[in-house]
């Protein structure tokens, strides 16, 4: 059963237990990440936002890129508890790595200077936009993931790793797979104190 807009951004949730059972097919998801990419909107239409799709072992490795970095700052009475966050998104099939690339930010400081600087802010904005839209739109293909940032602990090991331009900066890391238990339950502050409407 198809969801509608309403119901896709209602059940986006953080799926923390992941298995790496193949909901869909790499095209599908592929499709998805290409139809993401090209309609999240970016102030000036910038298009700064560059993603890094990774598949079985290549989503692997970055979690273990994860777990190497994280394993030399944590004390290890403690790390047990970390690596066993780091092998629950592990336990996936992919990632989705998420950068904002800095050419473009900067080439419009130089153009449009009154805005420069609000250029950084508005591609951290749309950085967001677009790992809402591509977390929303896994969610309705059947996945579970969730948004992380391990940034900029491992930047240069994915850089290195996946030969990533020096002037992409990495935001987030988006691990994802078939759900293996549901989501937390979700507590909501009152609307009457987040919201305002004046008529």
């Amino acid at each position: 059963m198809t969801k509608d807009f309403y119901q896709a951004v209602e059940g986006r949730r953080s799926y923390y237990a992941i298995n790496n059972e193949k909901v869909v097919s790499e095209e599908r998801i592929e499709e998805v990440i290409n139809h993401a990419v090209k309609h999240t909107p970016y102030a000036f239409n910038a298009t700064s936002g560059r993603v890094v799709v990774l598949f079985d072992e290549q989503h692997q490795a970055v979690w273990d890129i994860a777990k190497d970095e994280l394993s030399k700052i944590v004390p290890a009475e403690d790390f047990a508890v970390t690596e066993e966050r780091i092998d629950g998104f592990a336990a996936g099939y992919g990632t989705v790595l998420f950068f904002e690339d800095q050419d473009v930010v900067k080439g419009l400081q130089e153009q449009m200077e009154l805005y420069k600087d609000n250029f950084p802010i508005w591609s951290d904005q749309a950085s967001g936009m677009l790992q809402y839209v591509v977390w929303t739109s896994l969610e309705l293909e059947g996945l579970g993931a969730s948004l992380q940032h391990y940034n900029p602990l491992i930047d240069e090991q994915i850089r290195e790793k996946w030969d990533i331009p020096q002037n992409w900066l990495l935001r987030a890391q988006m691990p994802f797979g078939k759900p293996a238990s549901p989501a937390g339950e979700k507590e909501f502050q009152p609307l009457e104190e987040r919201v305002k409407f004046f008529k």
